[in-house]
């Protein structure tokens, strides 16, 4: 951990494989189409990571890229564990936790509109909060924040679907736990969301 940050901003990622990024949208674009916007996605989030003056960690859900454009000296990297997301999600939050950081947030890689003072107020917001989310127009979330490694959080949520925001904030409620929340953006999953998006020129 670095002399300056207890903060860690984990970043979840695919390795950019034709075939295996960005299925949904791929069915209207193509398989090459779609990885050029998952491509697109990764560099912009790389960006606004380098941004957020806290230590980075990113998890693949393959294998290790050692060369890509998560570099070396801004990057702690990990392969993401077996298991559906809610394990994945946990075993990510549990590497920061574990090495005595006091805060730490969690995006993907799919909502180009998120930048990095919406994440420095996550982080700030986790001062009086215990947990705060990002929602996604979707009825997901793009960001999640805690200060301490609550495990109960990622047990039997309805991953990727329309319903993970609402269960989310239930869950935390019947912890009396506290939630802040942000901004509603906009994920891209779909041909609609990109053509709605900063990156419609890839549409």
């Amino acid at each position: 951990m670095s002399e300056r940050s207890k903060d860690a901003l984990i970043l979840m990622v695919k390795n950019p494989v034709a075939g295996k990024v960005k299925t949904r949208l791929a069915k209207d674009l193509g398989n090459e189409q779609a990885l050029e916007v998952y491509q697109a996605l990764l560099q912009q989030t790389a960006k606004v990571a380098s941004e957020v003056p806290a230590d980075r960690f990113v998890f693949y859900s393959d294998v290790v890229d050692r060369n890509d454009l998560f570099r070396q000296e801004l990057f702690r990297k990990y392969t993401q564990c077996g298991g559906d997301l809610g394990v994945r999600m946990e075993y990510a939050f549990s590497i920061p936790f574990k090495n005595e950081y006091k805060r730490a947030v969690i995006i993907g890689a799919d909502c180009p509109d998120l930048d990095a003072a919406t994440i420095s107020e996550a982080f700030s917001r986790l001062d009086d909060h215990d947990f705060v989310l990002g929602p996604a127009a979707d009825g997901g979330y793009y960001l999640l924040g805690m200060k301490k490694w609550h495990r109960w959080m990622f047990a039997g949520q309805p991953w990727s679907q329309p319903e993970l925001l609402e269960s989310t904030r239930q869950t935390i409620g019947s912890h009396n736990m506290t939630l802040a929340e942000l901004k509603t953006l906009n994920d891209i999953d779909t041909l609609e969301d990109l053509r709605q998006s900063t990156f419609s020129h890839l549409s």
